[in-house]
């Protein structure tokens, strides 16, 4: 059987053609390997499937507001009961891609008869499809599936978000374990893969050779750095609920894709009245993506816990460092204030660094914020628009990366 493979071959202007060329292949028997779930979601979401995204957004906004269940019969009656107060409950996201309808636009239709039929076979229809699609379990509870496919769409929709702020990009090469090509210099030795082939030529030329010698050969410097732990610890008290704990979610999404892929580790540690939630640092990009997509909000604010268990998760020899994104004060324990400084203070005796993203914190907040930073050696972010939320935590990381 023949088939057709590419060469690629460049002309003086250094422009890439690509060219058909007819090469022997032998059969080989076997079955395909069989795509996971989480390899086909993927592909859907980058394929820009429309409906296995809007699933995703309704599945991740309905964590985050801490919806338990998605009850067809429940969420219709509190719909027509008293929009407002649902609107409040559900948030317009869930409302939009449960319904398919704007929010502003089931307000002024809600008490039509014939509108109401339409919005609960609408609810019904589409909760259905969740559940034959495995997204959610009988009792209208979210699956493994579906959380998968949650935690997929923010990832790309972050990357989206990223990518024109020049952080990064979809598609983006592997970094090598190797360090990074930073300058050329004569090969020694090297590893076959870090040949540089066009300063091997240039240089094969500009001395007048007809042929390629050792003396010619050129390899790629690469500039390795040292191992860099962050743990990303994020405020998961009742006051982040809604859209400053999805915005947190993102960053934290943001960090884990920059910081892994220059093979650095990231942590996690979720906190409210109690630990909710821990990674070690890590190189696992999607036991992270996994974790924040599953972050519900509940109760009261306990920084020193947090900053407890960091110390306990962070590696002994890594540069070690804790960003906190909070929009309160610590309101657990005895003394809440002193506490927190009393863990910031041990952190510190553990070479640990401490940096705050304090998200609308009011004056008082602010000045613990400010003591936090100045005993843990890091930096004070005051944020007061969400949007730039990933690109604080993203210069944070490059600030201890290039420190």
């Amino acid at each position: 059987m023949v088939i057709p493979s590419l060469e690629t071959t460049h002309d003086s202007q250094d422009v890439e053609r690509i060219i058909p060329k007819l090469e022997e292949v032998e059969e080989q028997k076997g079955k395909l390997k069989s795509q996971t779930d989480e390899e086909k979601l993927m592909h859907s979401i980058l394929e820009d499937d429309k409906e296995n995204i809007s699933d995703g957004r309704l599945i991740s906004e309905s964590v985050t507001q801490g919806i338990g269940s998605l009850t067809p019969d429940m969420i219709f009656q509190n719909l027509i009961k008293d929009y407002k107060l649902a609107k409040k409950l559900y948030g317009e996201v869930i409302i939009r891609e449960l319904t398919g309808y704007s929010p502003n636009y089931i307000e002024k239709n809600i008490n039509i008869p014939e509108f109401k039929r339409e919005l609960q076979k609408k609810i019904n229809d589409k909760i259905d499809d969740l559940k034959e699609d495995g997204f959610l379990n009988k009792d209208g509870t979210i699956t493994d599936k579906g959380l998968t496919l949650s935690a997929l769409v923010l990832y790309v929709e972050e990357l989206d978000h990223l990518i024109p702020k020049g952080f990064g990009e979809k598609k983006s090469k592997k970094q090598n374990i190797h360090g990074d090509k930073e300058d050329y210099r004569s090969y020694k030795n090297n590893r076959y893969r870090d040949l540089a082939i066009k300063q091997t030529i240039k240089t094969s030329l500009r001395r007048g050779h007809s042929e390629i010698s050792k003396e010619d050969l050129k390899a790629y410097d690469r500039k390795t750095e040292g191992k860099i732990s962050i743990i990303y610890g994020i405020d998961a008290s009742g006051s982040m609920k809604g859209e400053k704990l999805k915005i947190a979610k993102k960053a934290g999404i943001a960090l884990a894709f920059k910081a892994i892929q220059e093979k650095n580790r990231v942590g996690l540690v979720v906190f409210g009245s109690e630990i909710k939630e821990c990674v070690p640092p890590t190189l696992d990009f999607m036991e992270l993506l996994r974790k924040l997509s599953e972050i519900k909000a509940s109760m009261e604010t306990d920084i020193a816990k947090s900053i407890g268990k960091a110390i306990e998760l962070f590696p002994k020899n890594d540069t070690k460092h804790l960003i906190l994104l909070t929009d309160a004060l610590p309101t657990k324990g005895t003394i809440p204030e002193n506490e927190t400084l009393q863990a910031v203070s041990q952190a510190r005796n553990n070479r640990i660094t401490i940096s705050m993203v304090g998200i609308n914190l009011d004056n008082k907040g602010l000045e613990l914020a400010k003591k936090i930073v100045e005993i843990g050696e890091g930096k004070l972010y005051k944020v007061t628009d969400l949007d730039n939320v990933d690109k604080i935590v993203l210069e944070d990381y490059a600030s201890i990366k290039n420190s």
